[in-house]
């Protein structure tokens, strides 16, 4: 069993006052992309943004420099959503744009024009080259709607071939962050990338939120709880229509959280075989603690039963840390992507994002392995 880890980025680098906002995609080429926003001068929501990417050809043993994937003079390009088309190899990264012009509640409050719209770029060869970013916000986004985030973390292709990336809005209201209703919602793409569209939107209170499909073929939507309580709990739903509806959602009590951005990934699927990585696993990783605010341990679990339970659990981080994503390795290694808490950085879980790259043996204490 084996568990590694170093800093991917570290405040300060490359100029820019820290990264943010990982996501993660494991290529059918074996290539790990590692997403981050790049934020330059003060670390803040509202800073001139980048998109930062860096790729692995060993499994994530290694990265190669950074590419700056998307830029805008001025603006906050943030949110990154990496989906690969397994049928065509082409890697849709979808993400969000807005000015760098200060309170995003006065933003929203204005229901400015440039509150929140939302973007596509793509690569065709393993994440070295982008295209120039494409606005769908037409598309996948309604009027009435203001802060509107995709992803943040790895979107999926459903075995029918649909794209899905799970996203979060704000609905309009009275023009308060604290107070205007969010939701969870899915778009997706039946036509390899070429367009995208709204799907369902889950209830009241749900945000930001990751996917994954079941063995039977349902989405499995995993939401942060919008909603304080002196006990919080991710709120998860059901599709049984790629992500066209969605069931009402409920409190995973399984699934404790400060309110706070996770990740959910496909490990295994019974049906791919063979002996020992022939079992049915998804992971699952957040701050593993639910009182509001208290961002830290940073916890890696597992699921048998296709995410209505997680007997195991690690945690990889007892520190500050926050966002992160999941993806899995040519070897089968499990890669998590995260943020990790630096004094004096502008919040006291990030700062510098740290990547672990680990085993089945490692996660279960022995009690777990995909065999030889």
């Amino acid at each position: 069993m084996f568990y590694e880890e170093y800093n991917l980025y570290e405040a300060g680098d490359e100029g820019y006052h820290e990264c943010r906002i990982p996501a993660l995609l494991t290529t059918a080429n074996g290539t790990i992309l590692a997403f981050n926003e790049a934020r330059k001068d003060t670390g803040r929501d509202t800073d001139q943004i980048d998109l930062f990417l860096r790729r692995s050809f060993d499994g994530g043993k290694s990265f190669e420099k950074v590419q700056v994937v998307a830029t805008l003079d001025g603006w906050v390009t943030g949110n990154p959503a990496p989906v690969q088309d397994g049928e065509t190899g082409v890697i849709w990264l979808l993400l969000t744009r807005n000015r760098k012009d200060g309170n995003e509640t006065e933003i929203v409050a204005r229901r400015a024009p440039h509150s929140r719209s939302v973007w596509m770029t793509s690569s065709s060869d393993d994440g070295a080259t982008w295209s120039e970013p494409e606005e769908i916000t037409a598309s996948v986004k309604r009027p009435e709607w203001t802060w509107y985030a995709t992803g943040p973390g790895h979107g999926i292709q459903l075995r029918s071939g649909r794209l899905v990336v799970a996203c979060d809005h704000m609905v309009y209201r009275d023009g308060d962050r604290q107070t205007d209703p969010y939701h969870s919602h899915i778009i997706y793409s039946d036509d390899h990338g070429a367009s995208w569209h709204l799907g369902a939107i889950s209830d009241e209170g749900s945000n930001e939120c990751t996917a994954v499909e079941t063995a039977d073929g349902w989405l499995y939507l995993n939401a942060r709880n919008k909603t304080p309580s002196p006990s919080n709990f991710r709120r998860i739903s059901w599709s049984r229509d790629g992500g066209e509806s969605l069931s009402p959602h409920v409190r995973d009590a399984g699934l404790p959280e400060p309110i706070c951005e996770g990740s959910v990934c496909r490990y295994t699927l019974e049906e791919d075989g063979p002996p020992g990585r022939g079992r049915n696993r998804v992971l699952f990783s957040n701050p593993g603690n639910e009182q509001t605010g208290e961002r830290h341990s940073m916890t890696v679990r597992l699921s048998y039963d296709e995410c209505r339970t997680w007997p195991v659990s690690k945690v990889i981080h007892q520190g500050p840390s926050s966002y992160s994503d999941l993806c899995i390795a040519p070897d089968g290694a499990i890669c998590c992507l995260y943020e990790k808490g630096r004094e004096q950085s502008v919040s006291v879980y990030s700062g510098d994002i740290g990547f672990a790259r680990f085993d089945i043996e490692w996660l279960t204490d022995g009690e777990d392995s995909l065999g030889s």
